[in-house]
C-alpha cells in the first residue's frame, strides 16, 4: 500500500475512533475530537508530536485570553472577534500557528455555552487530548521508506555517471552542445522527491540518527547544480585542443569513480597535477583559442568543485 493511501486510511479510521471515544466518555461536541485527529495526522512522527505540543500550548493561551475578554465584554460576536485578534497575533509571534484553527473552534464552545467553568474547560481539554492522542497513536507506526531512498540513490548515481561520461565523450568528439535534456529533468525531479523522502525518514525517528540520507541528498543536489554549470560551458567549446582531451579523460575517470569515495582525494591531487601540466603548455595565440581555453578552465574548475563536495559529504558522515 502506498504511503498516501496509508495516511488516508489512518485519517478516516482515526477520526472515527476519536469521535467514538469522546462520545462514550459523554463529552459535548465529540465531533471536534475527530476534526482534531484529522488535522493532527502528519507525514512524520516528529511533525505530529510537534503539532500536538503546539496545540496544547496554544489552548492554554487561548483559554487565558478568552476568559478575560468574555468576562469583560460578554459572550458575543464582537468579543470573539477581539479574542481572535489578540490570540492569532500572539500565536504568530511565538510561532504557534498550528494551534490557531483548532483552538479557535474549541473557544467557540465557550461562546455557545456562554460560560467558562471547570466543566467546560475539562470538556475541551479532553476533546483536545483524545484527538491528539489518537493521531499520535496511529502515527506511532510508519511504513519504512528507506528501501525507496536506496533505490533513488542508485538511480541518482547512475545518471550522474551517465552525464559525466556524455560530457567526456562530447569533449573528445568536439561537440558544440550535448543533448541530454531529459536526463537532467528526470534527475532533478528524482532529487527533489528523494530529498523529501530523506527528510520524512529523518523525522520518523526520535532516537535513531538517519541524517545520512539527508546529507547525501543535499550533497547530490549541490553536485547537480555544478553539473548544470558544467553543461553551460559546452556552448563555447568549438575546438578540441590537447588540453581538452586531457580534461575529457579526467572527466571520464571521475565518472567511473563515483561509487568509490575512497579515491576522491586521490582524484583531487590528480586534478592539481593536471592543472599544473596544462598551465605549462603554450599560451593561446588566437582570440578564438583564448576563449575556448577560458571556458575549458571554468569547466575544469567546476569539475574540481564537484569532487570537493564529495569529500565534504564523506567528512560530514565521519563526524556524525
Amino acid at each position: 500500500m502506498k504511503f498516501i493511501s496509508y495516511r488516508i486510511l489512518k485519517t478516516g479510521l482515526g477520526a472515527s475512533i476519536a469521535m467514538i471515544v469522546a462520545t462514550q466518555l459523554g463529552l459535548e461536541y465529540a465531533i471536534s475530537a475527530g476534526i482534531i485527529t484529522i488535522l493532527s495526522i502528519q507525514n512524520t512522527k516528529r511533525q505530529t508530536f510537534k503539532i500536538a505540543l503546539e496545540r496544547i500550548i496554544t489552548f492554554i493561551i487561548a483559554l487565558f485570553i478568552s476568559s478575560i475578554i468574555f468576562r469583560m465584554l460578554g459572550y458575543n460576536a464582537i468579543a470573539f472577534g477581539i479574542f481572535l485578534l489578540i490570540f492569532i497575533s500572539m500565536a504568530i509571534k511565538f510561532n504557534l500557528e498550528q494551534g490557531i484553527v483548532v483552538n479557535s473552534v474549541l473557544i467557540t464552545h465557550f461562546l455557545a455555552q456562554k460560560t467558562i467553568n471547570l466543566f467546560w474547560i475539562r470538556n475541551e481539554l479532553e476533546i483536545m487530548f483524545i484527538g491528539i492522542g489518537v493521531a499520535l497513536f496511529l502515527n506511532f507506526y510508519m511504513p519504512s521508506i528507506e528501501g525507496q531512498i536506496r533505490q533513488d540513490q542508485i538511480y541518482i548515481e547512475e545518471n550522474i555517471k551517465k552525464i559525466l561520461l556524455q560530457m567526456s565523450n562530447a569533449l573528445k568528439r568536439n561537440d558544440v552542445l550535448i543533448n541530454e535534456e531529459n536526463v537532467f529533468n528526470e534527475l532533478q525531479s528524482t532529487l527533489q522527491k528523494a530529498r523529501e523522502l530523506a527528510y520524512n525518514n529523518l523525522n520518523n525517528y526520535f532516537l535513531l540518527d538517519t541524517s545520512y540520507y539527508v546529507q547525501y541528498m543535499e550533497i547530490k543536489i549541490q553536485q547537480f547544480e555544478i553539473l548544470k554549470r558544467m553543461r553551460e560551458h559546452f556552448q563555447r567549446f568549438f575546438i578540441a585542443y590537447e588540453q581538452t582531451i586531457m580534461i575529457a579523460n579526467f572527466t571520464e575517470k571521475v565518472a567511473e569513480s563515483l561509487y568509490d569515495e575512497s579515491i576522491t582525494k586521490n582524484l583531487l591531487r590528480e586534478a592539481d597535477t593536471l592543472r599544473g601540466e596544462v598551465q605549462k603548455m603554450p599560451l593561446p595565440i588566437t582570440r578564438e583559442e583564448f576563449e575556448n581555453r577560458a571556458m575549458l578552465f571554468q569547466f575544469f574548475n567546476d569539475l574540481e568543485q564537484f569532487l570537493i563536495t564529495s569529500t565534504e559529504f564523506k567528512r560530514r558522515v565521519i563526524t556524525c
